[in-house]
């Protein structure tokens, strides 16, 4: 599903939009020059030092490779003279030679860390902002598509600030220190030559490599597609090995990887095109002046040694726009792939905190919702009207059937979304008033798809309260009954669980999920089905530890198994947006409603799944004689 916010992840790698484009540039420069980080700031100025010694010792190698072949040439003086002269000129030679690599690469050092710190401030400031984003961005988003547009943006910063401040830019400034140098030389001629030729390669290899891009953009696609769906495929495994499916996920996957095979056969033929044009127009630059500085030569209006600067100078310019096609569609990719990134940065943050808000003061954990009407989509509304209250210390349970809206109850009180109309209050503060980061921290909750990190047991269980000891994360582990299980395995509270927690039983992964609530200790607490993967008798064990662990808390409680909720303070039965019943669990048994079916049908189960079990363990004893 498309979401209009999530054009960043889908863009087309190839879009090219100059406003954009200049945006991102817009964006990263003042990570060049960042503020008040002077130790940064030095870095830039003593590596655009770096770079005039290295261009200056550059374009001088030439002029002494000239008076070296002139002194060899034409001898003027003793013998020890001659060698003197030759050798001097040969060690200026090896010295600016030497030179100019040194202080290229002093260069690239010293600016590694404004670069580096460049492309970590970005990421991070990505990141953040993903996080601060609405859960409707998160529900709609590709993560495989996601990851690729952060991953080749930073990769677009690194390459840009190189290449665009160390390469494009000194290689255009040399360009015009020799055409300076060739007229002041020689004769304006030369200098034409130069630069016409110079001029006709560039925009060859532009014209082409703008032409190559459309099968570059095809290239990225196929690759981002080829990406998602292994990503999305890999995420879901169990899924896939269910249905017997490996061969049909392979066929999706290799769709992309033909589409990407076509794309990059193109690319590289085309390649071929470029490269023989620009050795084609190298070549007819190089037998011009080359025949101009022999025509001079013969005449004697010039020296073997200025046919030899005339070479090395076209050379020496001709050697790095090889690379003009390469590094101009790498600067076209870096900056989409940039405003890719960028974009990201941009997309509003639909769920923010208020200029004024403040911290939320949680006095008693009284938790109230007020008329409150929802929809996820204006043309649906999920809640319609729905007002309850939850004093200080009491224990709430919704109850209802599937699509009723009990989940979104949990989501609105996180804030993950803002009600339509209404309001949900914890002691009297609106949660809309408040940080989101006091609120969330006042709240915990056991959901009913318990997802983990790919990391160790106590990692995901410390996950409540990151700074918690040891030894609090081993009572958490108690007190939810994981504790042994945990103990038995290999590697104990180290042992990694797997992706999403793939290595867990259903029960495993929610004991820990509800040991990471009781590390957290907040003031309010919520479960969403918080035993619905458990056995029988686990639940039974946990319902006793979080009736204590709750016991002076307040408490929601979204639950399936009506069971469970009897000692609730009250009950609410929710159905098509709306509180439909509502009061004990004796009461709603009395009245005959909608609560007493679901507990009757409930009962009516689960008698027949005891008898069904008792069958079966009197079926494998003796057979009883007729």
């Amino acid at each position: 599903m498309a979401a209009p916010q999530s054009s960043p992840q889908s863009k087309s790698a190839g879009d090219t939009n100059p406003h954009s484009q200049l945006h991102a540039l817009q964006a990263l420069l003042p990570h060049l020059w960042p503020k008040g980080q002077w130790d940064l700031r030095g870095r830039v100025v003593l590596s655009v030092l770096c770079l005039v010694i290295a261009k200056v010792a550059n374009v001088y190698v030439p002029i002494l490779f000239k008076h070296m072949v002139d002194a060899l040439g034409h001898p003027v003086g003793t013998t020890a003279s001659i060698i003197g002269i030759s050798i001097g000129l040969l060690l200026a030679y090896g010295v600016a030679r030497v030179i100019s690599q040194a202080f290229a690469e002093f260069r690239d050092g010293i600016f590694a860390k404004v670069a580096q710190r460049s492309i970590r401030a970005v990421a991070l400031s990505t990141f953040r902002h993903l996080h601060a984003l609405s859960l409707k961005f998160h529900l709609e988003r590709q993560t495989g598509g996601l990851n690729r547009a952060i991953e080749r943006g930073a990769k677009g910063i690194e390459f840009l600030l190189f290449f665009i401040l160390f390469n494009v830019l000194p290689t255009l400034i040399e360009i015009g220190m020799v055409c300076v140098i060739l007229w002041t030389l020689y004769d304006w001629t030369y200098a034409a030559v130069t630069f016409v030729t110079i001029l006709v390669y560039i925009w060859y290899s532009l014209s082409v490599t703008e032409w190559r891009i459309q099968f570059r953009r095809d290239m990225n696609e196929s690759d981002q597609s080829a990406n998602t769906k292994a990503v999305d495929s890999l995420l879901n495994y169990e899924t896939v090995k269910y249905f017997g499916n490996e061969e049909h996920e392979a066929r999706r996957y290799d769709v992309a990887l033909q589409a990407y095979e076509k794309a990059a056969v193109k690319s590289r033929t085309s390649l071929a095109l470029l490269n023989v044009g620009q050795a084609f127009i190298i070549a007819a630059g190089l037998v011009l002046m080359m025949g101009m500085a022999a025509r001079g030569t013969a005449q004697g209006t010039m020296t073997v040694g200025d046919f030899v600067l005339v070479n090395a100078y076209l050379i020496q310019l001709y050697l790095p726009l090889n690379f003009l096609g390469f590094v101009y569609r790498e600067i076209r990719q870096s900056l989409i792939d940039m405003e890719s990134m960028f974009a990201l940065l941009r997309v509003d943050i639909e769920i923010a905190d208020k200029a004024e808000a403040k911290p939320l003061v949680v006095a008693s954990g009284a938790v109230t919702f007020e008329n409150v009407e929802f929809g996820y989509d204006p043309r649906r509304p999920i809640l319609k009207g729905v007002s309850f209250t939850v004093p200080a210390g009491h224990k709430l349970a919704i109850v209802g059937p599937s699509g009723a809206g009990k989940s979104t109850l949990s989501r609105l009180l996180f804030r993950f979304y803002d009600v339509d109309s209404g309001r949900i209050l914890i002691d009297g503060q609106d949660i809309r008033d408040v940080t989101q980061k006091s609120l969330r921290d006042a709240i915990g909750i056991v959901p009913q798809d318990t997802v983990l990190f790919n990391d160790t047991v106590a990692y995901n269980i410390a996950y409540g309260r990151p700074n918690a000891t040891t030894a609090e994360v081993e009572r958490a582990a108690e007190l939810a009954h994981i504790h042994d299980f945990v103990l038995g395995l290999p590697d104990k509270y180290e042992t990694k669980v797997g992706e999403r927690g793939l290595k867990l039983s259903g029960g495993e992964k929610q004991r820990v999920a509800i040991a990471r609530t009781i590390l957290k200790d907040p003031p309010i607490l919520l479960f969403d089905e918080a035993t619905s993967a458990l056995d029988s008798h686990t639940e039974r064990e946990i319902q006793d530890n979080l009736a204590e662990v709750s016991r002076d808390h307040t408490t929601l409680v979204i639950a399936h198994r009506l069971s469970t909720i009897i000692d609730a303070d009250e009950i609410i039965v929710l159905d098509d947006g709306r509180i439909a019943e509502r009061g004990r669990h004796e009461d709603l048994l009395a009245a005959q409603g909608q609560y007493a079916a679901m507990w009757r049908r409930q009962q009516e189960a689960a008698r027949k799944e005891l008898m069904g079990a008792e069958l079966m363990s009197g079926g494998s004893g003796s057979k009883v004689p007729a």
